[in-house]
């Protein structure tokens, strides 16, 4: 029973979880009992949690994770500040006079609010309370309307410039100088999180070519499912540049900067959070008051994801200190089918958590154990970050239990009923699955232009 007290710790936070426990307590505190138990029955050296102090010392010195508060405030000003509703109301008009005008508008703003913001609640969220009501109004099937919402407003997973990514891409930098120690490795190659966004940027656009495609094509197949907005006004060209222009010009700064090399992904952030905050200020649409707002929710945020990553840290150093890494690697080298199979297990295990846990416990708990396990055994931790971050954006739109269906229920008329929410993910479910065989088939989408840009 002893070799299995990792896994049974495990199991505890989980079962934990599924009773609605707060996330960063359930993983310290497992780990904290479980760590008492082992030193009394004598399967646990105390030595482990000595490490501790060290740990969060490390966390609040961790250069890379000053990004995290900055990308949420560039996000939440966006949000808050209307910026996102004029695009919207700009792109609605250029596009909507056109069958499935109003899908390709909603497609290509939640891919921007997506970029920008990078949670999924607030995307889906912001995008149903904007979006929906023009959608039905103009006679959208509600399926496909519902779907859109949804598949756009999850692309935070995977469209750089990411909390999520920023999150993953420390984490798997983490793993992968681990699995080369654990190697023999003592002098390491690192991954950064520039890499970790510049291997999604081909995958991504990928996949919004094929939301555009599948939009485009229902509009010119089945035309009364997406049909030109009504009484659509034109939009002026200075309206366009007005609306369109100054977003486009922050994400791409934000987004050139890293990938250009010219800045790190925190500078960038910082860069970021100021220009949303000056086109705020330009637009005249965030009140003092909205302000102290925006200051309390990217507090909030910030605290809850530090929370966590406090509560993860501990956990894992105590799932180490049970043998659950030696654990892990003795299951998977057991396994038959190499790689591959321990690959399909990880995302299939992925997959099936982000049902109940949310990216940041999935990116603090599962990825350090599984992680490099993985990258020992020959995995590009990069391809590996862009698998990850997809697989959970299409667990996030997994009926019954997706967390983005929830988050649209939330706000979607009653009228709309949820089955027709279901029925509109499926094809989105489907392109994301396409998009997971194919970096899988062909890994360089995820791995040839980190090459060419930081060679």
């Amino acid at each position: 029973m002893a070799e299995y007290a990792a896994l049974i710790m495990f199991a505890a936070a989980f079962a934990c979880l599924l009773l609605g426990y707060p996330v960063a307590l359930t993983l310290g505190g497992t780990a904290l009992i479980a760590a008492a138990i082992g030193i009394l029955t004598g399967t646990f050296e105390p030595g482990f949690l000595l490490a501790t102090p060290n740990r969060l010392f490390g966390i609040i010195t961790n250069q890379t994770l000053i990004a995290v508060p900055l990308f949420v405030l560039m996000g939440v000003i966006l949000e808050r500040s209307q910026i996102a509703e004029r695009l919207l109301d700009a792109m609605s008009r250029l596009f909507g006079r056109f069958p499935g005008g109003l899908g390709v508008s909603v497609t290509l703003v939640g891919m921007l609010m997506a970029a920008s913001t990078g949670i999924v609640g607030a995307t889906v969220v912001t995008m149903g309370l904007m979006s929906l009501p023009i959608m039905l109004k103009s006679n959208y099937n509600p399926a496909l309307a519902t779907g859109t919402i949804c598949a756009t407003g999850t692309l935070g997973q995977i469209i750089p410039p990411s909390i999520a990514l920023v999150l993953l891409g420390d984490v798997l930098a983490n793993a992968y100088q681990q699995a080369q120690l654990n190697q023999g490795i003592f002098n390491p190659k690192t991954v950064s999180i520039g890499d970790l966004f510049t291997g999604a940027v081909i995958p991504g656009l990928i996949l919004v070519g094929m939301y555009l495609t599948y939009i485009v094509a229902v509009a010119i197949f089945r035309p009364q499912l997406a049909p030109p907005a009504e009484n659509s006004e034109s939009v002026s060209l200075a309206e366009l540049i007005q609306s369109i222009v100054p977003p486009l010009v922050l994400i791409a700064a934000v987004l050139g900067s890293i990938l250009g090399g010219v800045a790190t992904p925190t500078e960038a952030a910082a860069v970021g959070a100021a220009g949303a905050l000056l086109l705020a200020l330009l637009y005249r649409s965030l009140s003092f008051k909205q302000l102290l707002d925006v200051g309390k929710a990217t507090t909030t945020t910030t605290a809850m994801v530090f929370f966590i990553l406090i509560g993860a840290s501990i956990f894992s150093l105590v799932f180490r200190g049970f043998g659950g890494d030696d654990l892990v690697q003795s299951l998977f080298d057991q396994m038959s089918g190499g790689v591959v199979a321990a690959t399909l297990v990880v995302m299939l295990v992925i997959f099936l958590l982000g049902f109940i846990l949310d990216f940041i416990e999935i990116t603090f708990v599962v990825v350090p154990i599984v992680g490099p396990v993985l990258l020992a055994m020959g995995l590009d931790p990069i391809w590996l970050g862009v698998m990850i971050a997809i697989n959970l954006q299409t667990s996030f739109l997994t009926p019954p239990f997706g967390f983005a269906l929830f988050y649209l229920r939330g706000v979607a008329p009653a009228e709309v009923d949820t089955w027709e929410i279901y029925k509109g993910v499926v094809p989105f479910i489907i392109m994301q699955l396409m998009m997971m065989l194919l970096l899988a088939w062909k890994p360089v989408l995820a791995t040839w232009l980190p090459s060419v840009l930081f060679k």
